[in-house]
């Protein structure tokens, strides 16, 4: 029996991992679960899974939690700390999907364990990626990725021919705004910005799916997963969101991961590697989608691609920066303080302004995180005189 931990349990990811493992309940045993803010989906959770451990990260809801887990054999936690020490806590394979940088410290505590990490918060590679691909080498980890592209990647290089690789090819649905016009995006709403055409995902992915932030974060991150260079990268928008993603290499084969749009394929493939196991998810069949459309993505539409590129050439804390910028602007749009375009002019500005310092350690790549949320938050207060 594996034992499993879920940073993030309450988000999409999280509970896509949960379905998961209520399907084979005999073959994992949950340690830990930790969550955000949804106390209740948290508790049911926990009866569930029988878990030893419900976290919740907000404190103030840790009574409501103690109240839904009172006669159950769960031990509740709630607080910053308290999710950073049930990731240490040993198990065979962790759920890493807490969104954003905030989900860093834990993620680095669970590669402290050793042990199997899937990976689904990017942000936390992009913004660490030295200092992280570092942790896991000294304490023997293995990540393993669940973001769809790097996990079709990662399944596409089954053979471990990495130094035969010429490209790493990450496909993009394109968004909502694939076929709109530069001028109607300067007046794209928010609730325009949330309907995804072919994945359902938590509010700040989808709106990085639509500006294609979240394609830009996955250059960095496959940089980072794959120890290639940013010219080793490319981009193809791919609507039907069946090719996840494809390596081509030297010998000019190409090798292409297919399956239906639903993260439980890849989460799953990480829960059992280097086995599979049995999914209740749709198999995909080719011949209702008849068709497999794919173009370039527009830089000038989308600056989110070279904005990321920059970043990953520059390297130190630039992709920090951006990452850390991003997440201010997100959650600006989200409560519609600011307008859709707005999002990557803010993340140029403060690049331009912090450059690319040099982080040692983890709290350094903290402090220029938090300089970067400072800067971009002085930017829309300046634009918008909030």
């Amino acid at each position: 029996m594996k034992t499993v931990s879920i940073l993030g349990s309450t988000g999409s990811i999280g509970c896509s991992t949960v379905d998961l493992l209520l399907q084979d309940p005999a073959s994992f045993k949950t340690i830990a679960l930790v969550g955000g803010k949804n106390v209740k989906k948290l508790a049911e959770q926990a009866i569930a899974l029988h878990a030893q451990y419900a976290v919740i990260a907000d404190e103030q809801f840790l009574p409501e939690l103690k109240k839904l887990l009172a006669g159950y054999n769960t031990k509740v936690m709630g607080g910053r700390q308290a999710v950073v020490e049930a990731a240490g806590i040993p198990v065979d394979w962790t759920m890493a999907a807490i969104t954003g940088a905030i989900g860093l410290e834990p993620t680095m505590a669970a590669v402290k364990n050793g042990k199997y990490v899937a990976l689904a918060n990017k942000e936390a590679l992009v913004s660490a990626g030295d200092v992280m691909l570092k942790a896991v080498n000294a304490a023997g980890a293995t990540l393993l990725p669940v973001d769809s592209e790097h996990n079709a990647i990662f399944q596409s290089m089954a053979d471990q021919q990495y130094r035969s690789i010429e490209k790493l090819i990450l496909t993009a649905s394109g968004g909502p705004f694939r076929k709109t016009s530069f001028e109607d995006m300067k007046k794209v709403t928010l609730q325009q910005a949330l309907k995804h055409p072919t994945w359902t995902m938590g509010a700040k992915i989808t709106i990085d799916s639509a500006s294609m932030f979240n394609k830009g974060l996955e250059i960095i991150e496959a940089a980072r997963l794959f120890s290639v260079t940013e010219e080793q990268i490319d981009v193809l928008i791919h609507p039907q969101s069946i090719i996840h993603s494809m390596v081509q290499y030297t010998d000019g084969s190409t090798i292409a991961q297919l399956g239906s749009p639903d993260m439980r394929i890849p989460i799953a493939h990480t829960l059992t590697w280097p086995k599979r196991m049995h999914t209740n998810v749709a198999r995909l069949n080719l011949t209702e989608v008849a068709k497999l459309e794919f173009e370039a993505p527009d830089d000038i539409r989308f600056p989110a691609l070279r904005l990321s590129r920059e970043a990953l050439r520059a390297g130190k804390c630039s992709p920090t920066i951006l990452s850390a910028a991003n997440e201010v602007a997100v959650d600006a749009f989200l409560k519609e303080q600011i307008g859709f375009l707005d999002i990557p002019e803010s993340v140029e500005a403060v690049m331009q302004k912090l450059g690319a310092p040099q982080a040692n350690n983890l709290e350094e790549v903290i402090y220029w995180d938090q300089e970067a949320r400072r800067h971009a938050e002085e930017w829309i207060k300046n634009r918008y005189k909030i």
